[in-house]
């Protein structure tokens, strides 16, 4: 379960105007539940999605995460079990596809057999020959960078799941947890 309770952040603009772009945020988001915030740009969509995961600390109130305040606890530790794809997809470059797939369970302490099962595993979920695109690197792919960030996200078998930008985004998730036996992740939509 995550919840956020009176979220709040503020930004200070160039000529010094302070800009509210999470204004006091309280919700509750249960186990299996998938919420979306829609809105314009600029209201603080990507900014609550941050805060969550503590890329931004959050100035003003809290956010716990099965009951735990995030604040007390160590941020890449809360990150790595956080599956997060942002707005620009955010690829490695100079990673194969199944270099950038397995960044988490690596750092995680995962060994290599079960990193290429999994990183297996997920692309056959998403409809990507594992044969084909496992050893390519990202600017090879013709499409399918989407996929990959949604499935890098899930390889660790998060139980939150933050996704943050396209609808593209969203249907390539719902496809994958359609297919996928071997998670119950949590997600949170922006």
């Amino acid at each position: 379960m995550i919840e956020l309770d009176k979220l709040t952040k503020t930004f200070t603009q160039k000529d010094g105007q302070q800009v509210r772009a999470v204004d006091s945020v309280s919700l509750t988001v249960g186990e299996g539940e998938i919420c979306v915030f829609l809105g314009p740009l600029g209201c603080g969509k990507t900014t609550t999605l941050k805060m969550i995961n503590r890329l931004i600390e959050p100035p003003s109130g809290r956010v716990l995460i099965d009951g735990k305040d995030t604040s007390g606890l160590n941020e890449v530790e809360l990150r790595r079990h956080i599956g997060y794809v942002i707005q620009q997809i955010g690829l490695f470059p100079n990673m194969t596809v199944e270099e950038n797939i397995t960044v988490v369970p690596r750092l995680l302490g995962w060994d290599k057999k079960r990193c290429r099962e999994r990183a297996t595993e997920l692309m056959s979920i998403v409809a990507l020959d594992p044969k084909q695109y496992l050893k390519r690197y990202p600017r090879e792919l013709s499409g399918g960078q989407q996929r990959i960030g949604v499935i890098r996200a899930l390889a660790a078998d998060p139980p939150v799941l933050l996704m943050d930008g396209t609808s593209r985004s969203a249907r390539s998730i719902r496809s994958t947890a359609n297919r996928s036996r071997t998670s119950s992740s949590r997600c949170s939509v922006s």
